[in-house]
């Protein structure tokens, strides 16, 4: 069950295990993640359950420098402030505690669903706005998320994505586990 639960963790988050995004939504059945819960940390990758559904569960696999770094930005804080993120006094801690608590209001239909989700999975920030604008339509292309802004980029990293899953995805086949994929990037 391991290795077809290494199938599910790449086939979700190769870019993060390739250390080339910083983070991604997983998700879990039951059985799955009485398994994940059960591994061994993954080397330089954090995990924070989002969401405890009945069947399934919604977590976030994150590399804490990667996502601090995507964080940092003025205008992302700017953006992140409207939204009761407090960028300043908070700490990575606290900002994914304050996302895990509107996420499971939105997944206990209390709240809407909380869109700066988008730059904490490293989505473009004018690309986060433009689909709250238009409410996730009249967008230029989309893939890993819906595009608004720079097409042409957009298209690039998803290819780079697809790429990397691609690559993660063989290594396990050919022998190689999470851990030795995780450590080597």
């Amino acid at each position: 069950m391991e290795k077809k639960l290494w199938e599910v963790i790449a086939n979700q988050c190769a870019p993060v295990l390739a250390d080339v995004k910083p983070s991604n939504l997983l998700i879990l059945t039951s059985e799955e993640e009485e398994v994940f819960l059960q591994m061994e940390e993954l080397p330089h990758i954090s995990s924070l359950c989002l969401y405890e559904g009945k069947n399934k569960s919604t977590w976030l696999l994150y590399r804490r420098d990667r996502l601090e770094s995507a964080l940092v930005w003025p205008q992302t804080g700017e953006f992140l402030e409207q939204y009761g993120y407090r960028m300043v006094r908070e700490s990575l801690d606290e900002k994914l505690l304050r996302l895990q608590h509107r996420f499971a209001e939105y997944k206990e239909g209390r709240q809407p669903f909380p869109h700066e989700m988008g730059v904490f999975l490293g989505y473009p920030l004018g690309d986060v706005k433009g689909f709250i604008e238009h409410h996730g339509k009249e967008y230029l292309c989309s893939g890993y998320w819906k595009v608004y802004r720079d097409e042409q980029k957009a298209k690039s990293t998803f290819q780079l994505y697809q790429s990397v899953r691609d690559a993660v995805l063989q290594l396990i086949m050919a022998g190689s586990n999470l851990y030795e994929i995780s450590y080597q990037v």
